[in-house]
């Protein structure tokens, strides 16, 4: 009666906004994975962006760059499950590949090392003309070569490109990203070595060279010959699924027990596989349902991941690094695009679909989330550099998938027409 009589009305009770941090992680990222699909499905749905683009928009909202409701280090009792998402991604890239092709058309093959190497050049020749120490330069130059295979893979099941520029997309950037985790593989090594005494450990960097390559490569083999043996046994599809996910598991595990490189065995495996089991191996995009849950989380984990710390400072650093690794991938391109039976259109739409950068293919070789820390001697204005750029062209990364393939190449017809 009081309170009616002064006119005051009872207060509602402040309700705080939930906190992600003291929710259990499994429901509190399964909230994240709810407006992800919605939102990305939205958003491609009245401004035509890419499904893959809105996942990562919305990990970034939910990490400290936006409302801070998920941190990477929560990430991190997640790892195992992410890493099975890309090593999904990553062996049916291999079972995509046709290594016959490199050797039918070389100057496909050369175009392959070219373009990663012209890349590397000019973002390490750049870095170093704006001072950066010359082994950092290097290093990063090698990780800016790359093209990240998960984004490339993921990009490839939306657009559905048909066409020689979408085969050479996935050929190059499997190629690149081996040779930039092999590198970072051995990076601890090379650091620990210094220039001075670089000459006498030579024989240690060979041999630990030959021995993730050759190692990687035989553990591929074997895993693809025991797929091609284990479903000799299975005659349901949804067993061959199975099997294919329990492969994956194990080679990329072995792998990283073994310190070889996930990557490359994960790659050979799938090869291996195809060319062992030809039409009896049937990997469907994400390998099912499943992995395609995986594969939105996967991406979320990436704009969660995303890092804009220090651009103020690095910013021409960054800028250069951009415009570097795209005019050294261009003239990598097209120096050898008509001799590879590429004409200009094609060449231009392959050098903007190599474009999104591959650091998160060291996800595998690392850790944790924190895979700078794994690079010891690394500059860190230089890493820093080099994490914002990748940050930049990751969340980018579907806009030039989409540019290069569909709107350059003119590859996606099929999917334009069905609306997806």
């Amino acid at each position: 009666m009081s309170n009616g009589s002064t006119g005051i009305l009872p207060q509602a009770p402040d309700i705080p906004w939930p906190d992600l941090h003291q929710l259990d992680p499994v429901l509190g990222l399964a909230l994240v994975m709810l407006i992800a699909v919605v939102a990305a499905s939205t958003l491609h749905r009245l401004l035509r962006l890419p499904r893959l683009a809105g996942y990562m928009l919305v990990g970034a909202l939910a990490s400290p760059l936006g409302l801070g409701l998920l941190r990477p280090d929560d990430l991190n009792s997640w790892k195992p499950i992410i890493d099975l998402a890309i090593a999904v991604l990553v062996f049916e890239l291999g079972s995509r590949l046709r290594p016959r092709w490199l050797i039918d058309n070389p100057w496909l093959a050369a175009s392959c090392v070219l373009e990663g190497l012209c890349a590397a050049l000019a973002v390490g020749g750049i870095l170093v003309w704006l001072g950066a120490p010359l082994m950092s330069a290097v290093l990063a130059g090698t990780v800016a070569a790359s093209t990240s295979p998960i984004i490339v893979m993921a990009g490839v099941h939306e657009l559905r490109p048909r066409g020689q520029v979408g085969e050479r997309l996935l050929m190059m950037c499997a190629i690149n990203s081996v040779l930039a985790m092999l590198v970072l593989k051995l990076w601890p090594v090379l650091a620990m070595t210094g220039q001075d005494s670089l000459a006498s450990d030579a024989m240690t960097w060979a041999a630990s060279a030959l021995f993730v390559v050759c190692g990687s490569f035989l553990l591929g083999l074997i895993g693809g010959w025991i797929l091609d043996r284990a479903t000799r046994f299975s005659d349901q599809r949804s067993g061959t699924l199975v099997l294919q996910i329990a492969l994956v598991m194990l080679a990329s595990t072995l792998a990283s027990i073994w310190g070889l490189s996930p990557l490359l065995t994960l790659l050979v495996a799938g090869m291996t596989a195809r060319a062992l089991m030809g039409h009896r191996l049937t990997v469907e995009p994400y390998l099912g349902s499943a992995g395609a849950a995986l594969t939105v989380l996967l991406f979320i984990s990436l704009g969660v991941l995303f890092t804009f710390d220090g651009a103020q400072q690095v910013w021409p650093w960054v800028l250069a690094l951009i415009v570097a690794r795209l005019i050294g991938k261009g003239v990598g391109v097209a120096l050898l695009a008509r001799p590879s039976g590429l004409d200009w259109r094609q060449a231009l739409g392959l050098t903007l679909s190599l474009q999104p950068m591959g650091s998160l293919a060291v996800l595998l070789v690392a850790d944790n989330f924190r895979w700078g820390q794994q690079l010891p001697g690394l500059e860190p204005a230089v890493l820093q550099a080099l994490l914002v750029a990748a940050a930049a062209m990751q969340l980018t990364g579907p806009l030039w998938l989409n540019l290069g393939l569909r709107r350059v190449a003119g590859e996606c017809q099929e999917e334009d027409a069905h609306g997806a």
